[in-house]
C-alpha cells in the first residue's frame, strides 16, 4: 500500500510525499556478481506509481553487497569477481573463521562495496544510465536467497498519464 500526503501549489509543483516499502527475496545465486535490476523491478510494481522520487535498496546481509555498474557486458561482472578475489583473498590468517574460509573475506568485500543503493525515479522507472544496472555481489560460495528492503519516497504520478516503456528518462534495460 502506498501512503501519501500530497497537495498542489499554484505552479504545478506537488508538495508532500508518498512512501512505500517492501521486503524482496532475491533468488539464490552462486558466488559472483549478478545483475538483479529486472528481478527487483518485477517485485516492486508500485514503482510505476511514482512520478519523481528516490528508491533506496538495502541488503539485509553482511556477506553480500549491492552495487550500481555495467549491465551490458557480463565479462565486467566476471572481471570484478576476479579483482575482488585478488584484493581480498581466502586463506589469510583471519581470526573469524567459524563459518568457513569464504566468510571473513565475504564480510570485507561487503564493507568495500556497500550494503545499499539510492536511485532516482523518473516517470515510474528507475532513472539509470544507459549501461547501468543493479548488481547483487554474492561473496559466499553457498549462500541462500538474499533479502533486500526496497523503500520508495516521492510524488505520485497523475493516473491519467501512462508510463511509456520507451521513455528516454528511465532506462532499466539489462
Amino acid at each position: 500500500m502506498v501512503k501519501k500526503n500530497m497537495a498542489s501549489s499554484s505552479r504545478g509543483i506537488q508538495i508532500g510525499s508518498a512512501w512505500f516499502q517492501r521486503k524482496v527475496k532475491l533468488r539464490p545465486q552462486h558466488r559472483g556478481i549478478h545483475l538483479v535490476t529486472d528481478e527487483i523491478i518485477k517485485e516492486v510494481p508500485e514503482l510505476r506509481q511514482f512520478a519523481v522520487g528516490l528508491v533506496h535498496i538495502q541488503i539485509l546481509h553482511t556477506s553480500a553487497s549491492l552495487a550500481l555498474n555495467e549491465n551490458w557486458d557480463p565479462y565486467v561482472r566476471d572481471d570484478m569477481e576476479m579483482m575482488l578475489n585478488k584484493i581480498v583473498p581466502e586463506g589469510m590468517p583471519y581470526r573469524h573463521s567459524c563459518e568457513g574460509p569464504d566468510d571473513m573475506p565475504a564480510h570485507v568485500k561487503a564493507c568495500f562495496i556497500g550494503s545499499s543503493l539510492t536511485v532516482p525515479i523518473s516517470e515510474g522507472k528507475l532513472h539509470l544510465g544507459t549501461w547501468q544496472g543493479i548488481w547483487l555481489c554474492e561473496h559466499r560460495n553457498d549462500a541462500g536467497p538474499r533479502k533486500v528492503v526496497v523503500t520508495i519516497n516521492g510524488c505520485l504520478r497523475d493516473r491519467s498519464t501512462p508510463v511509456s516503456p520507451m521513455s528516454p528518462m528511465a532506462s532499466t534495460s539489462s
